[in-house]
């Protein structure tokens, strides 16, 4: 199927998120599953949600794109194509994939008809020029291209021009520092795989120079590697007349708010763009704001105004910065007196931190307790500030804003009973030590991990991560109830077993419960015969 109108394309990591983004104005909506996904350390989604969650999307008239942007080692791309399988029964809309042996067994198998679902490049294949955008529109015949983010407008077009398929560009959030789909960098420090989903973000943390065995002072620019967020909100109809027709905003490991405001924002500024009217200027500073507010390392154009790398990565930050107030010019023991009125809504509650230049991970901050002109008093619990460290010239970043974000929780709440059902509650007993299986055990159901538990060398098998992979049940018609355990402790199992043991104990139990009903129905027709 073809896209005939522009889309706003929203991310989401949870039910929230999803929610989020339909009352927001999202024509589509991405989220990737506890498999083949570029980001593992989202909540994510399971197969068995899909059995809710498509159905809903699609009652929203929203489309439904499911994430697969890593590669695919050979051994596994037989799992991979049944995973495509189960997603095109549930009705998924599109398959995004970066893995080019993927793309060729979709496309072959789209063509034989023995799959319906459609095929979209990812980013991370990295087609970032018309010749690119030619050979995949040649090898897979894909009904949606994801170009890479580094590209300017006047390239976009180009790209586009090369096509008749649908081209989809990031117009916000987070950047990487390496071109889509080749960083190597958190592979090489940590061993763990940006294209396997396990970026450490390396880019993010803070850095030393050295240079003929001298350490050279940075300043407060230590995140020489860590990019400011795309903000393209202004040059939507810029993006539109080169041939943008998937407006995608990055963010599956963001919250619910950061969903609602940045597809509430994108979803007016593409109305007004097809129109030809411009946004009103108060309509867009207010969706900056609230931006800003959601998540925010700053702000800027990206590549899409062409390259300007010291702009792109000043080297500040590498975290949330929320929205600038203003600079302290005067402050005292629980107190600070900013140069101005800031212009943006402050009131107690709203949460702050101190920037000194420092550190970032050795910021301080707390919730503002009281407000008299532009003299801010920070007060009592969460303002855990040494006031001798804070000094005039100081800048304040405003954080959060508990108002702005009841308002945008307003916008999708009303979704939660939409998609809600009566449960079964499970109660389940797990048991396990060195050497032997985990086992777990419900209503007469044992399933075990056919791996035997090793002892952990970092990260431990606790009850809350077992519950919190057991929980995920969405769609199934059960839910979690108590968990009993005999374990020993410090063990370790990969996630992967625990989400195949959910299943098969899934797939189980109804034969289970209707053997109970089967049971229960002749005991009571023997009670009526006698």
């Amino acid at each position: 199927m073809s896209l005939l109108k522009p889309e706003i394309l929203a991310p989401a990591g949870n039910w929230d998120c999803v929610r989020a983004a339909v009352a927001n104005g999202a024509d589509a909506v991405y989220f990737g599953l506890d498999q083949f996904n570029a980001r593992m350390r989202a909540d994510n989604f399971t197969r068995e949600d899909l059995a809710t969650l498509v159905p809903f999307l699609h009652e929203c008239g929203v489309r439904a794109y499911v994430t697969m942007n890593v590669l695919i080692f050979p051994a596994e791309m037989a799992e991979a194509m049944a995973y495509v399988d189960a997603l095109d029964a549930a009705g998924v809309d599109a398959v995004i994939v970066q893995d080019l042996g993927l793309a060729d067994l979709i496309a072959r198998h789209r063509r034989e008809g023995r799959l319906k679902i459609e095929l979209h490049i990812s980013t991370q294949m990295t087609v970032s020029s018309p010749e690119a955008v030619q050979l995949v529109d040649t090898l897979f015949d894909p009904q949606q291209i994801v170009l890479s983010r580094e590209l300017s407008l006047k390239e976009i077009q180009a790209c586009a021009q090369a096509t008749h398929k649908p081209i989809e560009v990031f117009c916000h959030g987070a950047l990487c520092v390496a071109y889509s789909g080749q960083c190597l960098t958190s592979e090489s420090l940590g061993q763990r795989s940006a294209n396997r989903g396990e970026c450490a973000q390396a880019c993010r943390m803070p850095y030393k120079l050295e240079v003929d065995g001298r350490v050279r002072d940075l300043g407060e620019r230590r995140y020489v590697f860590s990019p400011q967020d795309l903000c393209a909100l202004e040059l939507v109809p810029q993006m539109l007349a080169a041939g943008v027709r998937s407006f995608k905003i990055e963010g599956r490991l963001k919250s619910p708010a950061y969903v609602a405001a940045t597809t509430r924002a994108y979803r007016r500024a593409l109305d007004a763009a097809l129109l030809g009217a411009p946004v009103p200027h108060t309509e867009q500073s207010d969706s900056l704001y609230a931006m800003q507010m959601a998540f925010s390392r700053g702000f800027s154009f990206g590549w899409l105004e062409g390259t300007d790398h010291p702009l792109l990565t000043h080297g500040r930050f590498g975290k949330k910065r929320g929205a600038l107030a203003g600079r302290i010019v005067r402050c005292g023991e629980g107190w600070v007196e900013l140069s101005g009125m800031p212009a943006m809504p402050i009131a107690p509650g709203d949460g702050f931190v101190i920037d000194a230049g420092q550190d970032r991970n050795e910021e301080q901050g707390g919730r503002i307790w009281k407000v008299q002109g532009n003299r801010l008093f920070f007060h009592g619990k969460g303002s855990h500030i040494d006031w001798r460290f804070v000094r005039p010239g100081d800048l304040l970043w405003k954080t959060a804003d508990p108002a702005l974000e009841k308002r945008l929780y307003a916008t999708w709440c009303h979704f939660a009973r939409k998609v809600e059902a009566p449960t079964t509650s499970l109660d389940i007993h797990f048991e396990g030590r060195v050497g032997t299986q985990l086992t777990a055990s419900c209503r007469g159901v044992t399933v075990g991990s056919g791996h035997p538990l090793e002892a952990a060398e970092k990260r431990a098998l606790t009850p809350e991560v077992i519950e919190g992979q057991f929980s995920r049940l969405g769609g199934t018609g059960y839910s979690l109830g108590k968990c009993t355990y005999a374990l020993e402790p410090g063990l370790m199992l990969p996630l992967s077993i625990l989400n195949r043991m959910r299943r098969e104990l899934v797939e189980k139990l109804p034969a289970v419960d209707a053997e109970v009903k089967k049971t229960a129905l002749r005991q009571k027709s023997r009670g009526m015969t006698d």
